[in-house]
């Protein structure tokens, strides 16, 4: 059994492109203008560090795991029995990456740029040394999405999920790049797919690396709301083509921010929204594929870009 036949391909909470629309009963509908990012921000990091410092996760079951232990991570409030818990803020696991956000990219229009916080608690790193994904990478694992107050709002199934690192929001994908992959697949007898060793850990998104303002229809996601993550990091696809035009996705991020949703030279759409680069086989839309512009090994692996006529653009994003 090939493991495609397996993987459900999603497309998971891409809110800039698929979620546009302002739910009415979000805070951010009703003609409301949108709030800064920067005041947003700095709420979201009080709150996500007020929930760290009070919540600790099974941290003793992941470093002496009893009979039985399903290697699945639990957060729970530091009181009564639980009081002399470390807190998840206090635990070395915790990592922050602090991620510049433009407005633009929940299309607003007041120019304003915000550093953001991002807490990837990594409660165990997979057992292949070295191979954790880029943001342009197809990731394979299970996820189960809640806000800080427990409130689940999307979950996968048992079996691994298969989506691109930038199709995603940009704190899960970002969070995501922290964790080692584990080893497998293993063909079980009645079908499924597992993996062992796989990373396992909680991302923990401030809305402005979230939904923002627009979070989708349906999810009983509100305006604003941060996000908590919990993944089983098992696998990913290195050097991943999405648009098949022979770059690996990872190097269309012209501008090296980390960010493949703010890189579109021809300005493309298409009825999913903005063809960014890494979703356009055309870049420079001159009508000349990008394979045919970019150098290619025998085996159709990327090996260069070429500046035919010295003018400083890459063939594929030159269209004169």
């Amino acid at each position: 059994m090939k493991l495609k036949s397996v993987y459900i391909i999603i497309a998971l909470m891409l809110g800039f492109l698929s979620s546009c629309k302002k739910n009415d009963d979000s805070g951010g509908g009703g003609g409301a203008p949108p709030r800064l990012l920067s005041e947003v921000a700095a709420e979201d990091d009080e709150e996500i560090v007020t929930f760290l410092k009070t919540h600790f996760y099974n941290y003793e079951e992941f470093e002496t795991p009893p009979t039985g232990f399903d290697y699945k991570i639990r957060l729970d409030t530091i009181a009564g029995d639980n009081a002399d818990k470390i807190s998840i803020f206090d635990r070395s696991e915790l990592i922050t990456e602090r991620i510049m956000v433009a407005s633009s990219e929940f299309r607003i229009n007041d120019e304003e740029e915000f550093e953001h916080n991002l807490y990837i608690l990594v409660a165990r790193q997979g057992a292949v040394p070295d191979s954790v994904p880029t943001i342009g990478d197809n990731a394979i694992l299970r996820y189960e999405g809640s806000l800080l107050n427990g409130t689940l709002f999307d979950a996968s199934t048992n079996q691994p999920v298969r989506f691109n690192l930038s199709g995603v929001v940009r704190g899960f994908g970002n969070g995501v790049e922290y964790f080692q992959k584990g080893t497998g697949p293993i063909e079980n007898t009645d079908g499924t797919i597992t993996y062992e060793g796989f990373g396992i850990g909680a991302i923990f998104i401030p809305s402005g690396l979230g939904y923002f303002n627009s979070p989708p229809a349906g999810t009983g996601i509100s305006a604003y709301s941060p996000l908590v993550f919990k993944i089983d990091a098992f696998d990913y696809e290195p050097d991943t083509d999405l648009d098949g035009d022979g770059i690996p996705s990872i190097l269309e991020d012209l501008d090296g921010d980390g960010n493949l949703n703010n890189d579109n030279t021809d300005g493309d759409f298409d009825p999913r929204g903005i063809l960014y680069n890494y979703r356009d086989a055309d870049d420079d839309n001159d009508g000349i594929p990008t394979r045919e512009e970019i150098v290619l090994d025998d085996e159709g692996n990327f090996v260069r870009f070429k500046d035919t006529d010295g003018d400083g653009i890459d063939d594929h994003l030159d269209n004169d």
